[in-house]
């Protein structure tokens, strides 16, 4: 499907001016444009501006809330239990992630439970937000509010979400943070939902038809009755995303998947978040000149037929951003859901145009 290449300060543009429509006000549509756009010059389209006619629907849903924040529900010292009130993730996300930042200086280490946000997009953003303070840190992420997706290992319907985990380890030197950040599914749903918007198939083994077979064909996670999305490495990320549930969900007082709780079609996460000051443990100057040379070592091996090079966790969203800099293709099926999001949310059509051309 044709693309358009859009500036990342024109799609910062459209997100601040849709949320403004919305009714956000102060930071709240700069955190969500900087995090929608950062997907985006990521090489993350699924957690980019494509979100945005998910967003506008959540408000309109009473869903979603504009000018909401993070509110302290528990604070045990170095634990603290966070509710995000269904605001915008960007901002409980942002503001539980700078409350364990502040603690972890204090107590070392913090374990911060976020429940009951609105989506907080791409996981790795809040893992860098910690790595950039020179904090180590893990997230366990687990999605509620609508139907599952994923099949558990074995099974051909969806029991859970793509439930993502990160671990982020702080760089210097003007080198990107190791950061692992992915899906325990194949694939994660927006990137089915990109693929369907480009007329592409997804991959082999990503993706299970209503009736538990196998296939390539994205349309099976938007028709009814629903497919299906696997688990990666079979029981292992299948596993992983079990513990994903329990630890980002039930330990943290949010959500499950288990159908006693109420699925209105919103996209809601609960995170534990695991941030450590590594001068409590080590030092910082230690960690990095340890984790550089491990990952110096890491590199150098030889490669095998069929791979350039050696890659380290983090390095494809740092060249992304180097080669997106100057222009995010955009492909037009999701051009399409943005004109009719900005519409939705308010704004007039002449003012869309001029955003989208």
């Amino acid at each position: 499907m044709p693309e358009i290449t859009f500036q990342p300060q024109q799609l910062r543009r459209y997100v601040t001016e849709v949320c403004a429509a919305l009714g956000s006000e102060g930071r709240e549509a700069e955190l969500v444009a900087d995090q929608l756009v950062g997907a985006n010059l990521a090489g993350h389209d699924s957690h980019g501006v494509g979100m945005m006619p998910a967003y506008v629907r959540g408000v309109l849903a009473e869903q979603l809330f504009c000018n909401r924040h993070a509110t302290v529900a528990r604070d045990g010292d170095a634990v603290l239990v966070v509710e995000g009130n269904r605001a915008f993730g960007q901002v409980a996300g942002y503001e539980a992630t700078e409350l364990a930042i502040e603690r972890a200086r204090r107590t070392g280490v913090a374990l911060v439970a976020l429940r009951n946000s609105f989506h907080i997009g791409r996981i790795g953003h809040w893992g860098e937000q910690c790595a950039a303070a020179g904090m180590v840190s893990l997230h366990f992420v687990n999605v509620a509010g609508h139907p599952p997706v994923v099949a558990p290992y074995g099974g051909s319907d969806g029991r859970f979400t793509t439930n993502p985990v990160c671990i982020a380890i702080p760089a210097a030197g003007g080198r990107p943070p190791v950061l692992l950040d992915m899906a325990t599914s194949v694939i994660a749903l927006g990137k089915v939902r990109v693929a369907r918007n480009k007329g592409e198939q997804v991959a082999e083994r990503a993706l299970l038809a209503a009736d538990g077979q196998g296939t390539t064909d994205p349309e099976v996670m938007f028709s009814r009755p629903q497919g299906a999305i696997m688990a990666f490495g079979d029981h292992k990320g299948s596993g992983l995303a079990i513990m994903c549930e329990l630890l980002g969900a039930a330990l943290s007082g949010g959500d499950t998947t288990a159908p006693h709780h109420a699925r209105d079609g919103s996209v809601l996460n609960s995170m534990l978040s695991i941030v450590i000051d590594p001068g409590a443990v080590t030092s910082h100057d230690a960690l990095i000149a340890e984790a550089e040379a491990f990952c110096d070592h890491v590199k150098a091996s030889p490669v095998r037929p069929g791979f350039d090079e050696v890659l380290l966790p983090g390095e494809p969203e740092a060249r992304s951003r180097a080669a997106r800099a100057e222009g995010i293709p955009v492909d037009d099926g999701t051009v399409a859901e943005l004109r009719l999001a900005a519409e939705e949310a308010g704004l007039a059509a002449d003012r869309v145009a001029a955003l989208l051309g």
